[in-house]
């Protein structure tokens, strides 16, 4: 220190350096030695907990942590399966999968005003209160509309709205529309088969979803593609039977006929004589199965194979064709059906028209009850019901489709002496239409086989169960052939161009433990070129209303435009010279047939 320094300085700066530390009260107290210990004791289970917690999140629990982290971050996308396509014989598509854009929303994202509520509810086709409970469902997700044209995502997106996105789903689309929906069937919104051949081969064409594992961001945004992918597995098409080309036409003449008819309903089938194929199935009413908003029972109903009725008079050539093969009779032996009915016990059988006599070939041409019962009183009950079942009455269809029936055949010890000469015209039994346009397959084919029937492409001949030998199955297409023609009770069923032959039916409908007086059911199976049957065809009109109710006058003129427009779509050549036919079937009036 300078000499110049003033005193007071000096004082203080020596004061300092004679400062004992130790004589200080507040260090001078002793400090507990457990307290020291404690603290160092704190900060080592700090350190021991956390390297705990560190050891079981990345060694214990990290399975848990993994999973809580993929939930947020992580997630797996299902890659949809294309279903298969479902195709006519030709390759013509029936039923395809489309993609097209579903509207979805994060509601805790969505910000609109309420003029923007109402333009998007509007768009959507849906009042604003219904789109309202549809973002209140859940924060994160809530599904606006599915399955929406492009156009219509389009005009949503063009509103601008945060938090309104869109994916593509797969839709079903089918070309054909009402003429073949009761064959193709729908899916669903998820596109599972709910009807027809989307039913039936629902594991076959579905297919298999995959999936690939990503990144997403809080919006949904995929940010990252992971290493995990299982490719999808594509259903297979199913290729039908059916000929689009021929289906279209059945269901254009059903159609017409219902309305000419003004009745309730109609149904046409064409079997494929060779192969058993079905080439149209065909009903009225129909729906669109792109289009379900108001479907109702009464379009759902595939007729032709869910329907059961009395198939009346189109029995009669089965029962006659089993007197010839068993040789109770010829076709000329004499049947007396004077004085045109014939008491069976408490039942009067009648014929429409008084005949002394009639042959056997007559008996079909005329259409005659009492000729037919006589026949089938000849036959043990037994031998008849082998006969029904043979062709298979009383027997569920084996075929792959959903709804086919089984009809109803009671067992022949049941039988009664009325049952058994009913049943010889039509009455006490039922059947599908498939199943008598099967039935009528023995007769067509040369070897006298019925065979099995299928809806699913099949090109190569197929063997059947022997019914009839081919001479008797010869003699009846004869028969069958006369009654299509004039002095018969359907010369309305030929066609230009083709030899053809069939029985025409008409039945009263039931109604409770009864018959209605003024309800009927009509129709025609034949067959065509006769000379060398190709198809069968089977014409079914529920409820005829306008006067008319024969099966010769209502189901025949079907039946005869269905067989020309089939036969030449096939390719099979014309056998008859088409202007003599023209005039015999305009100046050939119909025999009333006897129902």
């Amino acid at each position: 220190m300078s000499r110049n320094a003033k005193p007071g300085k000096r004082a203080a700066a020596a004061s300092v350096r004679n400062l004992n530390y130790a004589t200080s009260p507040l260090l001078a107290s002793k400090t507990p030695p457990w307290r020291s210990r404690f603290l160092v004791a704190l900060v080592g289970l700090a350190f021991a907990v956390l390297i705990g917690r560190a050891v079981y999140i990345q060694i214990i629990g990290t399975d848990f942590y993994q999973q809580q982290g993929d939930k947020r971050y992580g997630h797996v996308i299902e890659v949809p399966a294309s279903r298969g396509r479902i195709l006519d014989r030709n390759g013509q598509v029936l039923a395809t999968s489309v993609p097209v854009p579903s509207i979805w929303a994060i509601p805790k994202d969505f910000t609109a005003d309420v003029q923007q509520r109402n333009a998007l509810a509007r768009l959507l086709s849906m009042k604003p209160l219904e789109l309202d409970q549809k973002l209140e469902g859940s924060r994160n997700f809530a599904w606006l509309k599915r399955q929406v044209d492009e156009p219509l995502w389009a005009q949503v997106r063009g509103l601008g709205l945060k938090g309104v996105h869109s994916l593509s789903e797969y839709r079903r689309k089918y070309p054909e529309g009402e003429s073949a929906a009761h064959v193709v069937g729908f899916t669903n919104i998820e596109e599972k088969g709910q009807e027809g051949i989307e039913l039936a081969f629902q594991g076959d064409l579905q297919g298999r979803h995959g999936s690939r594992a990503v990144l997403k961001d809080r919006l949904g945004r995929v940010i990252e593609d992971g290493s995990e992918q299982v490719d999808p597995v594509n259903g297979r098409d199913i290729q039908l039977s059916i000929d689009s080309k021929v289906q279209f036409f059945a269901y254009q003449r059903v159609r017409d006929a219902v309305a000419e008819h003004g009745a309730k309903a109609g149904s046409v089938v064409v079997l494929d004589v060779i192969t058993g194929e079905v080439l149209a199935l065909a009903n009225y009413p129909s729906y669109d199965p792109g289009n379900r908003r108001k479907l109702s029972g009464e379009q759902l109903r595939n007729r032709a194979l869910t329907d059961t009725f009395e198939p009346g008079s189109t029995m009669k050539p089965l029962v006659a064709a089993w007197a010839l093969e068993t040789k109770r009779v010829k076709s000329d032996t004499v049947i007396n059906t004077a004085p045109r009915s014939l008491i069976v016990g408490p039942l009067v059988v009648r014929d429409a028209h008084p005949y002394d006599s009639l042959t056997v070939e007559q008996v079909i041409q005329k259409s005659s009850n009492v000729g037919a019962a006589r026949l089938a009183m000849q036959m043990p009950a037994r031998e008849l019901w082998e006969l029904f079942s043979t062709v298979g009455y009383g027997q569920k269809p084996q075929i792959d489709f959903p709804g086919a029936v089984t009809g109803r055949l009671k067992p022949h010890k049941t039988w009664k002496p009325v049952e058994q000469a009913t049943m010889a015209y039509g009455y006490g039994l039922s059947a599908s239409l498939l199943q008598i346009a099967r039935a009528y397959t023995c007769l067509a084919r040369e070897g006298g086989d019925v065979i099995p029937v299928t809806l699913l492409k099949h090109d190569a001949p197929v063997a059947g169960v022997k019914v009839y030998s081919p001479a008797t199955a010869h003699e009846i297409r004869r028969m069958l052939q006369l009654a299509a023609g004039p002095g018969g009770t359907a010369p309305l069923a030929q066609t230009q161009g083709y030899s053809v032959g069939g029985k025409s039916g008409t039945a009263h409908k039931q109604e409770g433990k009864g018959y209605a007086s003024n309800k009927y059911r009509s129709w025609f199976v034949g067959m065509a070129p006769i000379s060398n049957p190709r198809i069968v065809v089977a014409v079914m009109v529920d409820e005829p209303s306008k006067g008319k109710y024969y099966g010769g006058a209502v189901a025949a003129p079907v039946f005869s435009q269905v067989v020309q427009q089939t036969l030449r779509l096939m390719g099979v050549p014309p056998d008859l010279e088409v202007t003599p036919q023209i005039m015999a079937s305009k100046v050939s009036p119909a025999e009333p047939e006897s129902f």
